[in-house]
């Protein structure tokens, strides 16, 4: 693998580290708690950046399309629950309440039913806190996530293209 496509993994996973630290700077200094949504995307966006990192550092083109492969299902898998996370906002319940945060359902319920708690929303998913040129933390986590989809696309399928040759 040559240095370019290793350097886009790379700076994709710093990225990763800087909106990861920017939603621990909105969480710790500005004061925003984030919904269990938004925890699942820090997960997702956790996985991103270390299996991007690891796609960087190795050089056999097997490791690093695996890890890139990874990924990819990890960003897609982000930016599925920011997309509900928007629509949530844009469409919110009818009826609003507050409830468990992402670890009381962990805890509390068996994972079969804590998953779907967590995609159903909840008051604290369709609230919007923080606006950035109109935009809603989820707005902005689905168009990275998106844009993170992409490029990884493009890496893996001429990286495939490469080893067909």
């Amino acid at each position: 693998m040559d240095g370019a496509p290793r350097r886009v993994l790379a700076l994709i996973a710093a990225a990763c580290v800087a909106m990861l630290a920017f939603g621990m700077y909105l969480q710790h200094v500005v004061g925003l708690e984030p919904c269990p949504m938004c925890v699942v995307q820090r997960y997702a966006l956790i996985a991103v950046a270390v299996f991007t990192g690891l796609a960087s550092l190795r050089a056999g083109r097997g490791w690093w399309m695996g890890f890139g492969g990874l990924a990819l299902l990890s960003a897609g898998f982000g930016a599925f629950v920011a997309a509900r996370q928007s629509w949530l906002q844009w469409y919110p319940p009818e009826v609003a309440t507050c409830g468990r945060d992402f670890y009381g359902m962990i805890e509390n319920y068996p994972i079969s039913r804590a998953i779907p708690m967590i995609f159903r929303g909840s008051g604290d998913c369709s609230a919007v806190d923080w606006r950035f040129l109109g935009g809603s933390i989820a707005n902005w986590s689905f168009l990275w996530f998106v844009a993170f989809s992409l490029v990884l696309l493009v890496l893996i399928v001429r990286g495939a293209r490469r080893r067909g040759r």
